[in-house]
């Protein structure tokens, strides 16, 4: 077992649940896998760590009931994509989506989600430690000028990373044995350093004014709007007229302060609706779908399983799971 795992993984997933099951090498025989308990949930996290380097993760669990994640990464840098998810993050809040690649830079605050029930959360994700990025990649490069940790702040959630996803999908996939599987993980884990460390190179970092309180004001004026308008066709005039704003500059600060756009932000608050409604009513889909605002079911559709990862009728029935059950 690599130091990565034994000093980190083993206690945390053991204490949410996780048992360890070292029959199951359903994503290759290098790594060791956790099942949860029954009592818990289902599922599988499947893990391989080198040293004290780096580690690859895959998950594909559920929680049988709402679970609040909580726990405090060790210093690390980490990359992963979402397939299907159910959930908010809570420190900052924030949505969680399936097919975005999103960043996390550990070490410093806690990460804090509360995960849905029985909608399964499968991703594929890779971490690397200050040993592998501060140590051993200077060892190796010592002429090279790398800042990982601004590389992976620069991504932080984007919707548009097709590299990265086709390389995850790639480690997900591969069931490779021996020194032939260590060499594959080591070479993928430098090669997500490397195109994180290019989206960075092509994505300069733009120079821009902190928000006035007046404007903070404004733009939470506008989001609290939206919050309680979202299902209706609001007009970007009305917006501008409530924060006396001209439409530049509304659409500026609310990117700015919120890290979307107001479109993004509606549909955020449309699909968290969704999902209430399809696990605690028996609303149809095409109800659903004019009650949130959309006008056509296949609209909806096609929203929400980018959202979520799953169609509706999918999201339901798993959300649904063992509803008549004590």
């Amino acid at each position: 077992m690599s130091e990565i795992i034994d000093k980190f993984y083993t206690p945390l997933l053991t204490g949410h649940g996780f048992i360890p099951d070292p029959d199951n090498q359903q994503y290759g025989a290098l790594g060791i896998c956790w099942k949860l308990s029954p009592e818990v949930g289902e599922g599988t996290y499947w893990t391989y760590g080198q040293k004290d380097l780096y580690d690859i993760k895959i998950h594909n669990f559920s929680f049988h009931k709402d679970f609040m994640l909580e726990f405090s990464l060790p210093e690390c840098l980490s990359i992963t994509r979402y397939d299907s998810i159910s959930g908010e993050e809570l420190s900052p809040y924030r949505r969680l989506s399936a097919g975005c690649i999103k960043t996390f830079i550990g070490g410093y605050t806690p990460y804090k989600a509360l995960i849905h029930k029985n909608i399964p959360i499968r991703s594929i994700g890779i971490e690397i430690t200050p040993a592998y990025y501060e140590d051993y990649l200077q060892r190796l490069y010592p002429e090279a000028q790398i800042n990982p940790v601004e590389a992976f702040q620069k991504i932080d959630q984007t919707s548009y990373f097709p590299e990265m996803s086709r390389l995850l999908t790639e480690i997900k996939n591969y069931r490779g044995e021996g020194v032939a599987a260590k060499l594959f993980y080591e070479g993928k884990v430098a090669e997500a350093v490397s195109m994180v460390v290019e989206y960075q190179k092509k994505h300069p970092e733009k120079i821009t004014q902190k928000l006035s309180r007046q404007d903070i004001e404004s733009i939470q004026t506008v989001a609290s709007y939206l919050g309680d308008h979202y299902a209706s066709d609001i007009s970007l005039e009305r917006l501008t007229q409530i924060a006396c704003m001209g439409t530049t500059k509304l659409k500026s600060c609310f990117k700015k302060y919120y890290d979307c756009t107001i479109t993004e932000y509606i549909q955020q608050r449309r699909m968290s609706q969704a999902e209430y409604l399809l696990a605690y009513t028996d609303l149809s889909v095409g109800q659903i779908a004019q009650t949130i605002g959309y006008s056509t079911s296949s609209r909806f559709a096609e929203l929400f399983r980018k959202s979520t990862g799953l169609l509706p009728m999918e999201y339901r029935k798993m959300a649904q799971k063992n509803k008549n059950l004590p």
